[in-house]
């Protein structure tokens, strides 16, 4: 497949960007990847991508990104997404998450780009009322991660009628699954399913259950995973659909498994007895959090792909075996 447009993946080399850029590259996208290299990885930006690095937040450097490029849209990937962290350097976060991408949006504004695909977060709901989730259940953030978020998807509606740039805010559950060369880095790591995994691969001694009184079916949290490879389609199908229209769409599986299910899912996966220890809940964690995805469907034509928790985890499980200290093994 062949497409001459060019676009802008800004924050493209982390986890989620890193994926979208390369299925971008695969359907013929010209793709100019822009990243700091803070959280992210030289070594996850796709070959035939162009990779710009600098801070979002530098003016100059974005502005000769639009200056040397016909940039025909553009995805945002780059924001900083550690909930505790925001709860004790709020600055931090509203300085990258919000005034970072008013930098970008003052660019397109300037260079007349039309188009821009946000990753946003089901954070911005808070502790929600609805389960599961739809996109016009109450956002009601609890953290400075989840209100960075939300005050820049209002940020692109208020651009959206001055200036006619159209949007697509996709709200994610729990990313997850690795492609074959692709897979999550972080430093440090907060997600389930990689710091199971660390325990299979003699990296820690065992996993933390935090709280086993949720009303559950098992007393543990029920979450929405959501595999990685579908996240990036859909990015790519709202690249399209924006040409003609904004929308916002939860991204998720409708499925929810519990903190159990996904151990003993990496446990499957690894054939690894990964011991784990019930410790205290956490404060502010939810019960359950499942998205409804019928929005994305209808409007994108998106379905997930990969939705059985198993197939997620054992892809995590082959790209952390080959790789157990990241991009630098």
């Amino acid at each position: 497949m062949s497409n001459s447009e060019t676009l802008l993946v800004v924050g493209g080399a982390g986890y989620i960007g890193s994926v979208a850029a390369a299925l971008l590259v695969e359907h013929g996208y010209r793709v100019i990847v822009f990243d700091s290299l803070e959280k992210g990885h030289r070594q996850a930006v796709h070959e035939s991508a162009q990779l710009v690095t600098a801070d979002l937040r530098d003016k100059e450097a974005v502005k000769e990104v639009f200056d040397q490029n016909a940039i025909d849209a553009v995805m945002h990937f780059s924001a900083y997404s550690l909930v505790n962290e925001s709860m004790t350097q709020p600055d931090k976060y509203f300085s990258n998450n919000v005034e970072g991408g008013r930098v970008l949006l003052d660019a397109m504004r300037d260079h007349d780009v039309k188009r821009i695909v946000f990753s946003s977060t089901a954070a911005v709901y808070g502790n929600p009322e609805d389960e599961p989730i739809q996109e016009d259940s109450r956002t009601q953030p609890i953290n400075p991660y989840g209100r960075s978020k939300l005050a820049f998807e209002y940020i692109l509606k208020s651009y959206e009628e001055a200036y006619g740039i159209r949007h697509a805010v996709l709200r994610y559950f729990n990313a997850a699954g690795a492609t074959p060369t692709l897979g999550e880095d972080h430093d440090p790591e907060t997600h389930i399913i990689p710091l199971t995994l660390q325990v299979a691969l003699g990296q820690r001694e065992h996993i933390s259950i935090f709280g086993t009184d949720y009303d559950t079916p098992d007393g543990t949290c029920v979450r929405d995973y959501i595999h990685v490879s579908d996240l990036a389609e859909a990015h790519r199908l709202a690249i399209e659909l924006i040409k003609n229209e904004s929308v916002t769409c939860n991204l998720g599986n409708g499925l929810g498994f519990s903190v159990r299910e996904v151990i003993e899912a990496c446990r499957s996966a690894s054939s690894h007895p990964i011991p784990a220890v019930e410790a205290e809940r956490r404060a502010g964690d939810p019960d359950r959090l499942t998205a409804s995805a019928q929005r994305a469907q209808e409007r994108l034509g998106w379905e997930p792909k990969i939705s059985d928790l198993g197939e997620i985890v054992t892809s995590a499980w082959n790209w952390h075996k080959a790789h157990p200290n990241g991009y630098e093994s």
